[in-house]
């Protein structure tokens, strides 16, 4: 077990089976986020609101668009059986204690992209040795870059007065968030010869 992703190739670029699986993991929270964002925007009547998830679609688009365009990607049999429990985690879960469902739904998906956000931390899988300007690195650092920026909405949304008095739901919700979105992305680099459970 190896802290990063590698042994790196002779051009010192991520193997191709590390790349897809990462990059279909990937693809699986992100395009979920993408697809539930959408939905949230055709709901959200605030006007600031609307404008945010707005925003936050687009930005899961991109780097949903950005890993299909910088992956090199090979045929993984093993994804026919990860893909379906990974989308299945990604469905919204809205808490019972929250009586209006829309709002419940709306704080889900913001406590699943939060605990996305935070949790992945692509680059730090990157050895240092890895060629700068390789598609699939340059791709896990600017996932990451944007990560940090969108999880400043994310956290100024759960920490809003308007939920204040959802505050122990508002926490729940992201911490059960946290603790799915860790316990996937870690068994899914131990399967591929990376332990980053000490370092997060």
């Amino acid at each position: 077990m190896s802290m990063f992703l590698g042994p790196l190739d002779a051009a010192c670029r991520v193997p191709p089976r590390q790349q897809t699986r990462v990059a279909a993991f990937l693809l699986s929270c992100h395009g979920a986020m993408a697809r539930q964002l959408a939905l949230a925007v055709s709901w959200q009547k605030n006007p600031a609101g609307h404008a945010e998830l707005n925003a936050q679609l687009f930005h899961e688009t991109e780097i949903v668009a950005l890993l299909l365009r910088a992956t090199s990607w090979t045929p993984d049999p093993e994804l026919l059986f990860l893909l379906p429990t990974w989308e299945t985690s990604w469905l919204p879960r809205p808490s019972e204690a929250i009586a209006d469902q829309t709002q419940g739904m709306t704080i889900d998906i913001v406590a699943l992209g939060h605990a996305v956000h935070s949790v992945i931390r692509p680059a730090a899988l990157l050895p240092l040795e890895t060629a700068a300007q390789d598609p699939f690195a340059l791709a896990l650092r600017r996932i990451e870059f944007e990560s940090g920026r969108m999880m400043q909405a994310q956290i100024m949304f759960l920490k809003s007065a308007d939920l204040l008095p959802l505050r122990q739901a508002v926490t729940a919700a992201v911490e059960g968030r946290h603790l799915q979105v860790r316990k996937l992305w870690q068994e899914m680099l131990a399967a591929i010869g990376v332990d980053r459970c000490t370092s997060q």
